[in-house]
């Protein structure tokens, strides 16, 4: 039975019946044989060109690609329909699912995050075309997954800074960090990197650049104390206060 249906497939293929193409590739497509409907639709899209078929026919065969799992090639077809049908009647969902793909393809978040930062840039896009869409929470749901994931690898980078003891690019990626995430579980400590990593620097510095940096650390730790009076860093920072506050003194006592 299975070399009679293939052999039955290949003469098929090898047929320029293009209306029993057209039929037999829609019957695949629904019981979900992709691989023989995507086949069938890439050999029907030249031969439709032009004419009413041409949307189904790419609409299906893009769908029959993302459902083999090519999520790369089915985003660019997804894309493309948008602009080949500008005015389709899949168009919002395929301006939906080129976003989408996106987002499958988006890695972990230890990896290269390009996809992840197309994939809200498209969702985005749509957001934007589509305000009314019933899709809108979803976009908004998927949005706040990639952020995360993004929120994620900028805040392992900076620990990483940090532990290798580089408090100059520490400082710089901390405050990036806070104006990125305003509201991230990350904020608390990484106002006490910025507090640690400028007291670090200024035991480390030259004598004309301490004070300055001293009086960094003890300026974010006024800050920090005021957004977050019950932090669990709060003691750490505290005494680093402290000691910035003391090493300032002497410098302004004893000159060093």
């Amino acid at each position: 039975m299975v070399v009679a249906s293939c052999d039955k497939y290949n003469k098929l293929l090898k047929s320029t019946n293009y209306e029993l193409k057209l039929s037999k590739a829609k019957e695949y497509y629904d019981k979900a044989y992709y691989i023989r409907s995507s086949q069938l639709y890439e050999e029907l899209i030249p031969v439709v060109k032009g004419t009413e078929r041409a949307e189904e026919v790419y609409y299906y065969y893009t769908w029959s690609e993302f459902y083999l799992g090519d999520y790369i090639l089915s985003q660019y077809h997804f894309k493309n329909y948008t602009r080949q049908f500008p005015a389709g009647k899949h168009l919002e969902e395929c301006y939906y699912m080129n976003a989408f793909c996106y987002f499958l393809n988006s890695p972990n978040y230890k990896l290269d995050q390009t996809y992840t930062k197309n994939a809200i840039k498209e969702f985005q896009s749509f957001i934007d075309v589509f305000p009314e869409s019933k899709r809108m929470d979803t976009c908004n749901l998927l949005i706040d997954q990639l952020r995360n994931k993004l929120e994620r690898k900028d805040y392992e980078i900076i620990k990483q800074y940090y532990k290798l003891s580089d408090w100059k690019a520490s400082v710089v990626a901390a405050k990036i960090f806070l104006k990125e995430y305003p509201s991230s579980n990350y904020d608390e400590e990484m106002y006490f990197i910025i507090i640690n990593s400028y007291y670090s620097l200024a035991i480390n510095s030259i004598y004309t650049k301490k004070e300055e940096r001293l009086n960094a650390a003890i300026e974010n730790y006024v800050k920090f104390l005021d957004l977050y009076p019950k932090s669990s860093y709060l003691s750490r920072a505290e005494s680093i206060y402290n000691s910035s506050k003391r090493l300032k003194e002497n410098l302004n006592k004893h000159g060093f």
